[in-house]
């Protein structure tokens, strides 16, 4: 674009660039809007106040205190179209946030469901389609809807369409992104409402098995209710956790089949954050998990689903059950020693862990001999000499020492005399 001479009461005090919703402060002090409510909410939480950051004067928190300069954003349009020929993008006339009483409205709606008539469920969609609508233009709707309560009107949508066993009702996509978009896991009122929902639970779980069976939807409402079971599960009490039934691991575990990034990566979330409860770990076992994960990972998934698979497949491993599953897999072993010192940190140290049990406790003379063969006894080798933390050269050494005696004619096991201390 050529260089312009831009007016400097168009720009931004905080961004320094052109304001495409100008507000005015108390202080006097005009703004950006995007700028100056992000420069409010990371404010300290725990003050009412913040500093204008031009005139360092005290400045309420509160956004609904910003003043839209019209006049100034009149000229900012003006200007704008004026030098469009000049590579100028003309700024939109901004969408104002709604008031608390609109958003009230709407969740009346949305709780009108209840009514079985056919003009009421109507009502009640075209009100969740705005919502939808209005968390996805900005943070002010989002916040807004925390505080009126709109979490309790959409878990009761999701219940009502379960209980009516109805999974095509127009609004559940829109009701299952709105809930991901405003949960927020620090409001009391949200965590309360699902920390101890056996129903809720189930209802996800229901909306999961029946999407299975219908392609029509391209796995977006697979990918948005796991999002939401997530949620719900990182919210939950340890009486909700520990008496999960096969149902919830089974769909779980069905979901990392799915050719969808977004539900994978919420499902072996789910999986880690209730392994450690109760049998869960081995009913995560019996429901074909480390199938799956071995499967998964075997077409290249990203690396941030690499890595939470191989921290659930560490995970699994610590039981004799999951290491046995791992074991029947005939890309188990090769997998982890491809993977090795080849993406992170992280996929490194759960991979040291997996050989680490699988030669302390289910150490027989062929799985040694498939480690040699493929290529682990190599990789442990290269751990002890690469980059990687202490406490992993160690469990490498470790490993190596433990079955010198069958790997003896690897070239790489000569690197135990050549080095025999970790610093």
């Amino acid at each position: 674009m050529e260089e312009l001479d831009i007016p400097q009461y168009f720009l931004c005090p905080i961004s320094l660039q052109i304001m495409k919703d100008p507000v005015t402060t108390v202080t006097g002090i005009t703004y950006d809007r995007e700028s100056i409510e992000m420069w409010l909410y990371t404010a300290e939480e725990e003050v009412v106040t913040a500093t204008c950051p031009v005139t360092k004067q005290y400045l309420p928190k509160d956004v609904e205190l910003l003043t839209p300069n019209h006049m100034l954003r009149r000229l900012i349009q003006a200007w704008c179209i004026v030098n469009a020929e000049r590579g100028v993008d003309r700024i939109p006339t901004p969408k104002y946030p709604m008031d608390k009483s609109n958003i009230l409205r709407l969740i009346r709606q949305v709780n009108n469901s209840n009514n079985n008539s056919n003009n009421d469920q109507q009502v009640c969609v075209n009100a969740l389609r705005k919502m939808d609508d209005l968390v996805s233009e900005n943070e002010k709707n989002i916040k807004c809807m925390e505080e009126v309560g709109a979490i309790k009107a959409i878990i009761g949508f999701i219940l009502k369409s379960y209980k009516i066993g109805k999974l095509l009702i127009p609004g559940l996509e829109e009701a299952l992104r709105i809930f991901h978009s405003i949960w927020n896991p620090s409001h009391e009122d949200h965590k309360n409402h699902v920390k101890d929902n056996h129903d809720l639970v189930k209802a996800i779980l229901w909306i999961l098995r029946n999407e299975t069976k219908n392609s029509c939807h391209d796995n977006v409402v697979t990918g948005r209710a796991m999002l939401v079971l997530k949620d719900v599960i990182e919210a939950s009490t340890s009486n909700l956790l520990s008496g999960l039934d096969s149902e919830f691991f089974q769909e779980t575990v069905h979901a990392l089949r799915k050719n969808n990034q977004q539900a994978t990566k919420a499902a072996l979330q789910v999986l880690i954050a209730v392994s450690t409860w109760g049998r869960n770990k081995l009913k995560i076992i019996e429901s074909g998990a480390i199938f799956e994960l071995i499967e998964l990972e075997l077409t290249n998934p990203e690396k941030r689903v690499s890595e939470l698979g191989f921290c659930l497949l560490a995970n699994l491993c610590v039981l004799a059950d999951g290491r046995a599953k791992f074991l029947e897999h005939a890309a188990g072993i090769a997998l982890v020693t491809k993977r090795t010192l080849r993406i992170s940190a992280s996929i490194d140290d759960n991979a040291i862990q997996i050989f680490g049990l699988i030669c302390k406790f289910s150490a027989t003379k062929e799985v040694l001999l498939e480690m040699l063969r493929v290529g682990g006894v190599s990789k442990i080798c290269m751990v002890m000499q690469a980059n990687c933390e202490i406490h992993l050269k160690k469990k490498a050494r470790e490993i190596l020492r433990s079955h010198s005696h069958i790997w003896c004619n690897s070239p790489c096991i000569q690197i135990l005399s050549f080095d025999k201390t970790i610093e």
